[in-house]
């Protein structure tokens, strides 16, 4: 009996659905709830903490180099100050409490209990058994966490095994590619489906000096025209470093198989479109302008 082959970008595509639920609880109400009733009330210093808190009580650089796309001087604003008002123990137990809120406000309780999540958990977590530590400090840093026991939990830490370790190989894609933290945002916006500038003004620490920057050292490689749009080459190096990165997180997704890859694309896409028809995500939100 022949096992069907693994479809280039099926990997992508699981990933994508996978993604958008983990992504969820970033702009969930619970999440900065539950923060602040630990005392940490700035959103920047929410944001930063409950991704880096797997880390340890790590600083500015760290943060800077592993989230890539986010201003040092904001970084440093928050971190590691915001480790003296909340441990990262405390941090990590509290966006466990919200993310569970949030997903049974998001998917109601009958799909949060459903048997198609046991399952997804089930998948997603086999294929997290084939990501590797090397080179992944977020991916490592999240993969030494325990598993949840609730279904729902366990998804959505999976799909964070599986989101951070195609982050990480991602960074590696974009560096080669010789674009920095900014440079990578304003290509992807370029693109059509990354974040518009307004939010990476608000959220990630830049300023539209530092855009327009940017764009003209971007323009002087030949990426984008006059008009901010990705050039014939621009395009190109998207389609590389989105190339590259399938290939440094392609073993998750073989290892589990065309067909398991195929069902857990399923399912995913499934409860990320129940959680984007509930409201997860602002409108504003993807957008070149």
């Amino acid at each position: 009996m022949t096992t069907a082959a693994l479809e280039p970008r099926a990997g992508r595509r699981c990933h994508n659905a996978l993604n958008s639920l983990h992504a969820t609880h970033y702009f969930a109400p619970e999440l900065g709830a539950e923060l602040g009733a630990l005392g940490v009330t700035s959103p920047r210093a929410v944001n930063f903490a409950v991704r880096a808190a797997a880390l340890g009580p790590v600083g500015p650089g760290v943060v800077t180099a592993t989230f890539y796309n986010y201003k040092y001087e904001l970084v440093a604003r928050h971190v590691p100050a915001v480790w003296e008002t909340a441990a990262p123990a405390q941090v990590l137990a509290a966006r466990a409490r919200a993310v569970d809120a949030s997903l049974r406000r998001l998917l109601g309780e009958e799909a949060v209990a459903c048997a198609e999540m046991a399952e997804a958990a089930g998948l997603a977590l086999r294929a997290a058994e084939a990501c590797s530590r090397g080179g992944r400090p977020l991916y490592a840093a999240h993969a030494d966490l325990p598993v949840p026991e609730e279904p729902h939990l366990a998804y959505w830490h999976a799909t964070t095994l599986l989101r951070e370790h195609r982050g990480d190989g991602h960074l590696a894609a974009l560096i080669a590619a010789g674009l920095d933290g900014l440079e990578a945002v304003v290509t992807h916006t370029a693109t059509g489906k990354g974040m518009t500038p307004k939010w990476v003004f608000g959220t990630r620490g830049w300023s539209q000096q530092d855009w327009d920057a940017a764009t003209g050292r971007l323009r002087e490689r030949g990426l984008l025209d006059g008009r901010g749009e990705l050039t014939e080459r621009g395009v190109a190096l998207r389609e590389e470093v989105e190339h590259r990165t399938d290939l440094l997180d392609r073993a998750p997704y073989e290892h589990l198989g065309a067909a398991g890859v195929a069902r857990l694309t399923e399912l995913a896409r499934v409860f990320a479109g129940a959680a984007l028809a509930a409201g997860a995500f602002p409108a504003d939100l993807v957008g070149k302008r």
